[in-house]
């Protein structure tokens, strides 16, 4: 098996009408589309959206080919559950991808900057050939590869998160620096050298997804 990180860039005529809302609106940052299928014609997915919810909810509340949709706020962003009918020219993103031996790996990341990312795992020969076939209006970037089964992103463990958040709520981040290592330790209740470490491998993590350099 073979993994690989691609970048979609859309031209303007060939975006989406809400990839397109996501570009043009100030108060939207980004959709990571985390699963859905395809049945009949109808597409249901459900994603997680960086931004103001009010900014997004005109993008699908008066589409005429959306069935049914919910918005759940929560810190940062909102939760989305969609449903809506595919045009005449559309089979879903997740299932136009995933022929024979490939698949989709979430989360689908669809970008302010008019580009979209997504991984896909399959056989070298399968992969190559979904590479070539581009449509018009879209160009595509390969981020990397790997020549074994992997994903994305490897998640931060829950202690490695409670050390990142210690840190900022301390000013560990702060330019200058409020409060040192030691606070950091003081607070997690743990050894300089285990706040240090968690720091770092967390540090390390959130740097693979920023800069999207993969596994």
């Amino acid at each position: 098996m073979k993994s690989v990180r691609i970048e979609l860039q859309y031209a303007p005529e060939a975006l989406s009408p809400i990839h397109e809302g996501i570009c043009s609106s100030p108060d939207l940052e980004r959709e990571l589309i985390l699963g859905g299928q395809a049945v009949e014609g109808v597409e249901t997915i459900t994603s997680f959206v960086f931004g103001d919810p009010e900014a997004y909810e005109p993008l699908v509340a008066d589409r005429h080919l959306v069935r049914e949709y919910e918005i759940t706020p929560v810190e940062d962003g909102f939760f989305l559950y969609l449903r809506r009918e595919l045009g005449p020219e559309g089979r879903s993103l997740l299932n136009a991808l995933a022929q024979d031996t490939v698949v989709v790996v979430p989360p689908i990341e669809v970008r302010s900057d008019r580009t979209m990312r997504l991984t896909l795992v399959g056989h070298p020969d399968d992969l190559r050939a979904i590479l070539e076939t581009v449509p018009d209006g879209v160009s595509m970037d390969v981020l990397w590869a790997h020549d074994e089964l992997t994903a994305t992103e490897r998640p931060l463990s829950d202690r490695q998160r409670e050390a990142l958040r210690t840190a900022q709520s301390v000013g560990y981040y702060e330019v200058p620096r409020r409060h040192g290592i030691e606070t950091v330790a003081a607070e997690l209740e743990c050894a300089v050298s285990t706040a240090s470490e968690l720091l770092r491998r967390g540090e390390a993590r959130a740097v693979e997804q920023v800069l999207d350099t993969g596994p």
